[in-house]
């Protein structure tokens, strides 16, 4: 129960008999527990040195499976960021000699992006604990009903992935 929420709901229908609040009690919860999830997994991955950025581009390498690594256009791909954004982060993550840069054998001006030794190590650490810090913030709910779940949170976020790529059309 969520009194606090449905009370604002009822405020609003109370001054603003016109407008329909219903939406925000999904949207509204959804944005609270999205700024939750993401403190907690800052916090989660602060112990490794990482933010969620930071390991969002070294696990994309690390699930790649590739040994020579990614192009930063096929990270582009998996982490939402301008080519800016992920020129910048790369060059933090290769400072931190967690990346490293090399020529691509397949393209002579391309470049590839594979884990250092180091890299392998902390994403693998890393990734134990968000794997776990997912698991202690996900609602203790039936098995069943996590699917459930899940499966209309994919269904809004296909909404909104279609509904992004129809305005970038028109």
């Amino acid at each position: 129960m969520d009194p606090e929420r449905d009370d604002l709901l009822d405020r609003w229908t109370a001054v603003r008999p016109d407008l329909d609040p219903s939406p925000l009690a999904t949207v509204g919860r959804v944005i609270v527990l999205a700024q939750f999830l993401e403190r907690s997994v800052d916090a989660a991955l602060a112990r490794h040195g990482l933010n969620l950025g930071q390991f969002d581009i070294l696990a994309t390498i690390r699930r790649s499976g590739s040994p020579t690594g990614l192009t930063p256009k096929q990270l582009l791909k998996s982490v939402v960021l301008s080519s800016g954004g992920m020129t910048s982060r790369l060059d933090k993550l290769e400072y931190a000699g967690l990346v490293k840069r090399h020529d691509d054998p397949d393209d002579r001006r391309g470049v590839l992006v594979a884990l250092t030794a180091k890299g392998l190590k902390k994403i693998d650490a890393a990734t134990a604990t968000r794997f776990e810090e997912a698991e202690r913030s996900c609602p203790e709910l039936p098995a069943e009903e996590r699917e459930q779940l899940a499966d209309l949170l994919r269904a809004w976020l296909r909404q909104i992935d279609t509904a992004s790529l129809s305005k970038c059309a028109s």
